[in-house]
């Protein structure tokens, strides 16, 4: 079925060939304007490549990218960015040789119209208000994350795409990053998440949405996609629900 036309972000019949593999079999959903929503699925499900479909890194074969109304499919990244959209990546990459400020800063440059004119107000907000003139090598695992999305929301982004933005922190750590994610959501900014661990997903997610074998399996909230027998057989398994 085909999304209803909405603010934030639509995909239509998205389908997408690597030579004769099916990594995504006409795929249409959903991800609407400040909301979080959840991209979950096993490996190889298709993930990663609709992100690098929304995100301008691949063309895809068929179908359509909307934002906010606006028909972006085929942009390129750095075009993405006047449409609001930003992207994270599961590995913190810092700039080594530029401090938090210069960060932000070079960040907030890529979309003169909309990028973020204050660093400083913007790191305390993300809890490196004290650390704008330290180094990467300086930061702790939480603030290089923390940093990671800074960067993304400098530019402007209203719209940003997180790719396993929890992946290498301990428990303590990712109740932090949550709760940063849901402050900035709080302001206004929408969030597509991919994420392996579902009590995160649970906690922090308004809606999501299952990739099987590059199709759609379920769309529903958190509770609806954990009680469906077919993403709890393809997906999760019944001890993971009880754990989540």
């Amino acid at each position: 079925m085909l999304p209803e036309k909405t603010d934030g972000l639509r995909v239509e019949h998205v389908t997408q060939r690597f030579g004769g593999l099916l990594a995504l079999d006409d795929v249409s959903f959903t991800s609407e304007k400040n909301r979080i929503t959840g991209l979950i699925g096993p490996n190889g499900s298709g993930k990663t490549t609709m992100f690098n479909i929304i995100s301008g890194f691949i063309k895809p074969t068929a179908g359509r990218i909307y934002a906010n109304g606006d028909d972006i499919t085929g942009l390129a990244p750095h075009q993405m960015a006047a449409h609001g959209i930003g992207r994270t990546f599961q590995i913190p990459k810092p700039f080594a040789s530029m401090t938090v400020r210069q960060t932000i800063e070079l960040a907030s440059q890529a979309n003169p119209k909309t990028g973020h004119s204050d660093p400083a107000s913007i790191a305390r907000e993300a809890g490196l208000g004290d650390k704008l003139d330290l180094y990467p090598g300086e930061l702790t695992t939480t603030d290089l994350h923390s940093l990671e999305l800074v960067k993304v929301l400098a530019t402007g982004a209203s719209f940003v795409l997180l790719d396993e933005v929890f992946a290498g922190l301990n428990p303590s750590e990712i109740e932090y990053v949550t709760q940063l994610i849901r402050r900035f959501a709080d302001q206004g900014t929408s969030f597509l998440i991919i994420e392996h661990r579902m009590r995160a997903v649970m906690a922090l997610c308004d809606h999501v949405h299952v990739l099987l074998y590059g199709r759609l399996a379920k769309s529903g909230t958190p509770i609806e996609v954990t009680r469906d027998p077919e993403v709890i057989e393809a997906y999760l398994g019944a001890e993971a629900i009880e754990h989540a």
